[in-house]
């Protein structure tokens, strides 16, 4: 889950820099972005196509017990404060990148579970399991529709909001303590649901889209006027975690959507 940072301004920050200079930082903070996301879909779909095995024991063991998921979220959280310490690192650029393929990878694992449950539901698990050599990794036309669906909606909401926060030049900063909270009672409900075994549906899933684009507002506005110049990497790694939580989100929507129909 994405977590607000610092909104105070930083001394040498992308403010402060030339017009020339701050284009060249936000240039390097989504590229740096694109190869994060193109990185993601690629690990994530390896880990399905060439760890089949490995990717659906892990998954089932995470979604066996309520406690499993737990120490999941709880070592993901871990994984995500040291990839964003290094990311942010001063002494080495080989840190920042360790920080932020460490954020890369550690995402692609914990989307493993849902993608599986993605297949399983809306596919024919006794194709998926009938053969004898191993597993037939199929991916069924609604299952597919609603995994690009997903990709897409997903895409567009961090494009547009990106451009309302670039074309309007308004600074979302102010809205740090108000994510900050809404985040620890989001991360209260899920431990809550969890420990207590109630569901969280598609309206839990459609607040938990709003906050990350309340935070899609709030991080390009960090990103436009207070970062340091050197901090690219740390500022992908931030919209990549906020993307890739979103995308989570929102595949979760359309999947709760489509098993009520």
């Amino acid at each position: 889950m994405a977590l607000a940072s610092s909104a105070r301004p930083i001394e040498g920050a992308v403010a402060t820099l030339g017009v020339s200079d701050r284009v060249q930082f936000l240039r390097k903070t989504y590229a740096h972005l694109g190869v994060a996301l193109i990185a993601f879909a690629l690990i994530t779909g390896g880990m399905m196509r060439f760890a089949t095995e490995a990717s659906l024991k892990f998954s089932m063991w995470a979604l066996k017990g309520q406690w499993n998921w737990i120490l999941v979220l709880v070592l993901f959280m871990a994984v995500g404060w040291i990839a964003d310490r290094l990311a942010r690192s001063d002494r080495s650029r080989g840190l920042q990148y360790a920080g932020l393929t460490v954020a890369v990878v550690a995402e692609a694992i914990l989307l493993q579970p849902l993608l599986w449950v993605l297949m399983i539901r809306f596919g024919n698990p006794q194709q998926m399991f009938a053969s004898g050599d191993g597993i037939n990794l199929v991916l069924s036309g609604q299952a597919a529709s609603i995994l690009m669906q997903a990709i897409i909606i997903t895409l567009a909401i961090f494009i547009g909001l990106t451009l309302v926060v670039f074309l309007t030049k308004k600074d979302f900063s102010f809205m740090r303590g108000a994510l900050a909270i809404c985040s620890f009672a989001a991360l209260g409900v899920i431990i809550a649901s969890m420990a207590f075994g109630f569901h969280l549906g598609a309206i839990f899933a459609g607040l938990m889209i709003l906050l990350m684009a309340g935070y899609i507002l709030y991080q390009t506005s960090l990103v436009m006027a207070h970062f340091p110049p050197t901090g690219y990497v740390a500022a992908s790694l931030m919209l990549f975690s906020t993307i890739a939580t979103l995308f989570w989100y929102v595949l979760q929507f359309l999947m709760s959507l489509a098993s009520d129909r």
